[in-house]
């Protein structure tokens, strides 16, 4: 029996290894590691690569749709245009940490040399692959004859990148043409050729942010010949520090791993947004990379409110989700006292907000917090109840994360660690 049951798992193992040098020779996808990953992302225009495990379900059944993808790409754009490659994690283990792998399959796409800040997230089906991707080769300056051509209530966007140049044969023309790529996801940038900026001479570069219902406008003031400020400059206008959260990034800004700092306000309150978003500046701008500051539609937000026992009624205000636990900023009037959000964001780092809910102040230690008969310990987090008067008791829970559970999904990727 043993023998049978050998020869029969030589036979498997026979037909497995047959079928992927058949596959092998088939597919035109790379094998990409350290050794290639650079010179393939510099040679062609688009890479999408699938960083993947032979052992994830998840990976195996994206190979043929992978495989048709890059078929089909290939035909309809030959020479230097894409490339589809993939990478083996468990071959290459320091390529994937070095670009913070932490579940399979992960999507990610270059251009022009340049990784994407955002990873592809959406259907893994042939024809999302090729919608994806041929948007992708699209020019990432779109030529128009107007501002207002692209404010129309159809068309506009949150934060756009104009270019007021003679021409495209400027000598900076192809170093904003990479950022315009760099930043697809993040802004759009259009040019209008032959004419200049009212009121100043030669090329200009205006960035315009919708802010409630009206257009602000900053133009670029350096040399547009001096590619890192002007690069610097750009990046900052189209990736603010203060990000809004919507169910449609969350899973992108969950994925970061960054506590967040939220203010959760009403629909129609632009006041506190911008309150928020100059104190964050003023006060916190060195900590962006080691808290997420964002903002929230407390409408559409509700159950995290309700979480912290707080409604509409309540905003607008501040809270911190750790991914373990949620402190609520005693009061948002607070918010330009000096210090008092520093103090907010260091007591989350030192553990100190966690430690104070459950056993209230050290009565040794001196506090930047507010006198103690106005901040009771455990009154960063409210009870459950809205309508109660009491704070949570000495040695009680804070309520759980609940931006945790909009992390990547086990149905979706196999995930290497529970980062968060």
């Amino acid at each position: 029996m043993t023998q049978i049951w050998n020869v029969y798992s030589l036979m498997v193992l026979y037909v497995i290894m047959q079928h992927g040098m058949r596959r092998a020779a088939a597919t035109d996808v790379l094998d990409l590691g350290k050794d290639n990953l650079d010179s393939v992302v510099e040679k062609y225009d688009v890479v999408f690569v699938n960083f993947f495990a032979e052992w994830c379900k998840f990976s195996r059944m994206l190979v043929p749709i992978f495989d048709q993808t890059s078929a089909k790409m290939k035909a309809d754009y030959p020479g230097n245009r894409i490339a589809l490659g993939r990478i083996d994690c468990d071959k290459e283990a320091d390529t994937c940490a070095a670009y913070h792998i932490s579940k399979y399959p992960t999507l990610k796409l270059w251009r022009s040399g340049q990784v994407s800040k955002r990873e592809y997230r959406g259907q893994r089906t042939l024809e999302a692959f090729i919608t994806h991707l041929q948007e992708q080769l699209k020019d990432p300056i779109l030529p128009v004859t107007s501002i207002s051509e692209m404010e129309t209530p159809e068309k506009r966007r949150k934060r756009a990148v104009y270019l007021f140049f003679q021409n495209n044969q400027v000598p900076y023309w192809h170093n904003i043409q990479r950022m315009a790529s760099y930043l697809r996801d993040e802004c759009p940038f259009y040019v209008i050729f032959g004419a200049g900026l009212p009121g100043r001479q030669g090329d200009a570069i205006v960035f315009r942010e919708l802010i409630g219902e009206t257009f602000v406008e900053d133009v670029y003031q350096g040399p547009l010949q001096d590619y890192n400020p002007v690069n610097q400059w750009i990046y900052d206008k189209c990736v603010p520090i203060v990000r809004e959260i919507t169910f449609e990034n969350a899973e992108e800004l969950t994925e970061e791993g960054l506590p967040f700092l939220i203010l959760f306000h009403k629909n129609d309150d632009t006041r506190s947004p911008q309150i928020f978003k100059d104190e964050i500046m003023k006060q916190l701008s060195g900590d962006r990379n080691t808290v997420n500051f964002l903002i929230a539609d407390g409408e559409k937000f509700s159950h995290p409110l309700s979480h912290l026992g707080k409604s509409q009624a309540d905003l607008p205000l501040i809270a911190i989700d750790s991914f373990r636990h949620m402190y609520l900023f005693p009061d948002f009037k607070d918010i330009g006292v000096p210090g008092k959000l520093r103090t907010f964001i260091d007591d989350l780092h030192s553990g100190k907000l966690h430690r104070v809910f459950h056993y209230g102040f050290d009565p040794n230690e001196p506090s930047t917090q507010a006198p103690s008969d106005s901040i009771k310990p455990g009154e960063h987090v409210p009870v459950a109840d809205s309508g109660a008067k009491h704070l949570p008791p000495v040695g009680s829970t804070p309520p759980e994360s609940t931006f945790k559970k909009l992390a990547p999904s086990r149905n979706r990727y196999t995930l290497l660690r529970d980062e968060l």
